[in-house]
């Protein structure tokens, strides 16, 4: 088996970035596909959303896919595009994204722009339903948020054998109060924490939240602000109490992790030797992260390559 991949981070529509990553990487586009001699690309998800070239990003891997020279996984925005496009059996006329919920629309603004109404939304949707929640590769397991395995557990059985969602699973994903909501919330989006004492924070769209996303892959988090994932210059809104009872830290003993979604800054590294986040804010200006595994057991920050 090859093992040789370069998984990359959260392209959410930035093609240029895209295109300037996979030549920087040695990938050539040759009989209408991105391919490189020795090497298999993995795209963490979030194709789509945000950046000005959402047809082209999504067309690009794809094609990529299609070729055997890239493999895909399930961000939460392809979900989100999935319900969206999705009706609702319990209400008639709507769908299983609520079109009107203020933000949604807003957040797949750019997607829709060159798709609503269009053939190709429901193409391009049916082909994000064949992507995988997560891949666990000899050696290596790539994520689009969380690497969480009760959760994993719990999704195994609405799942079709490769880890794509079935009907049940889209159904049950996109309504809270059950389990599988749950666990695709973790996997896609990363575990919360519902903040003490009736506490809030502005994330960084400036929605008010009571909830805070957790540094899942920092098992020594103690409190709320050693855990908590907040806009720059907003840990003061998080308070320093321990964390509850209820809270696990990630005890992880499995093989690296690779992950997006998180809008990680600065210069790209490895978060340990077990993890590494490939997200770096693309959609805002940052780079276009990936890592070149070649079967290692601990990661390293030289094998990061971005643009």
């Amino acid at each position: 088996m090859n093992l040789a991949f370069d998984v990359i981070g959260d392209v959410h529509g930035q093609f240029d970035k895209l295109v300037a990553l996979l030549t920087h990487l040695g990938y050539r586009e040759t009989g209408g596909s991105w391919r490189h001699p020795d090497r298999t690309a993995i795209f963490v998800g979030d194709l789509i959303d945000r950046g000005p070239k959402q047809l082209a990003t999504v067309d690009l891997v794809r094609r990529m896919v299609e070729a055997g020279a890239a493999r895909c996984i399930l961000g939460n925005h392809e979900f989100n595009a999935i319900a969206w496009v999705t009706p609702d059996p319990g209400h008639p006329g709507k769908f299983l994204r609520d079109h009107h919920k203020p933000g949604n629309r807003t957040q797949h603004q750019a997607f829709l722009d060159v798709v609503e109404g269009t053939r190709r939304q429901k193409d391009i949707t049916d082909w994000f339903k064949t992507l995988p929640l997560w891949l666990d590769l000899p050696g290596l397991r790539v994520v689009h948020a969380c690497w969480h395995q009760e959760s994993v557990e719990v999704l195994r059985p609405v799942l079709n054998a490769n880890f794509t969602l079935t009907d049940e699973a889209i159904l049950l994903g996109s309504q809270p109060g059950n389990p599988i909501f749950d666990a695709i919330e973790v996997v896609c989006k990363g575990p919360e924490v519902t903040l003490p004492d009736g506490r809030s924070f502005a994330d960084k769209e400036g929605k008010v939240r009571h909830e805070v996303r957790v540094r899942w892959w920092l098992p020594e988090a103690k409190t709320f602000r050693d855990a908590a994932i907040v806009p720059p210059g907003g840990e003061d809104q998080v308070p320093d109490v321990p964390l509850p009872d209820s809270w696990k830290g990630h005890c992880y003993e499995g093989p690296p992790v690779l992950f997006g979604h998180y809008w990680f800054s600065g210069p790209p590294q490895v978060i340990s030797q077990h993890f590494a986040c490939l997200d770096y804010s693309v959609a805002k200006g940052g780079p276009l992260v990936g890592y070149r595994w070649d079967g290692e057991t601990e990661l390293r920050t030289e094998k990061m390559a971005w643009v």
